[in-house]
């Protein structure tokens, strides 16, 4: 169960659905409900495959370009830094992404894999972190309970895009605002773990 959550809270603090909420709801604010509600699964059934796909072979793409799991650590526990400096600022926890990103999602019928899930939801900061979650010394087991943490992330994910409308009609802007800034301060201690963690490692490999 610690794993189950560790993994959950490290990467909801990146993937931020909460923030993605003001993107989703711009680009699919012609659709119907079930439209949006189909577009909203599918891309947290992309997000799953591909979070899941890297913590699986992300070892080896490490391994190519010669690069150590303890490097990627920190470069994680920094992104998830920023984004509880990000989650701290007020304006700041929503998604940026580009205007033209914008007009062309818009402009299609079907925006699950790009932008939402990518680069939205898993974008680069996910997908290292969830390199960074891969060690030699996990069992099946405990990589089993990795990859039930993503999907719960991707559940949660679901039914905040599901019922963003709503989360913004009844809590509003200062609700929401509230709600991030408190996160803010569990997602720096998530980061600086990390970071923590990834140091005393490789102090006790390079005695």
């Amino acid at each position: 169960m610690e794993i189950i959550l560790a993994t959950f809270s490290a990467l909801f603090s990146v993937v931020n659905p909460f923030g993605a909420m003001p993107v989703f709801l711009t680009l699919t604010q012609d659709d119907t409900p079930a439209s949006r509600n189909q577009q909203a699964l599918k891309a947290c059934l992309y997000m799953v495959g591909i979070l899941a796909v890297f913590f699986l072979a992300g070892q080896y793409v490490l391994n190519f370009f010669g690069i150590r799991i303890h490097d990627l650590r920190i470069a994680g526990g920094l992104m998830i830094m920023k984004a509880g400096f990000d989650l701290l600022t007020p304006g700041a926890s929503k998604k940026k992404i580009s205007p033209d990103v914008v007009e062309e999602g818009q402009q299609k019928e079907d925006i699950s894999f790009t932008p939402l899930a990518m680069p939205m939801l898993s974008g680069p900061g996910a997908i290292a972190i969830s390199i960074g979650l891969f060690t030699t010394s996990l069992s099946y087991l405990d990589m089993m309970m990795i990859l039930i943490g993503i999907i719960m992330l991707a559940i949660v994910s679901y039914i905040i895009l599901r019922f963003s409308h709503q989360l913004t009609r009844y809590m509003g802007k200062s609700g929401l605002a509230a709600l991030s800034r408190i996160m803010g301060f569990i997602v720096l201690s998530i980061g600086v773990n990390f970071i923590v963690s990834a140091l005393f490692a490789l102090l006790s490999t390079e005695r």
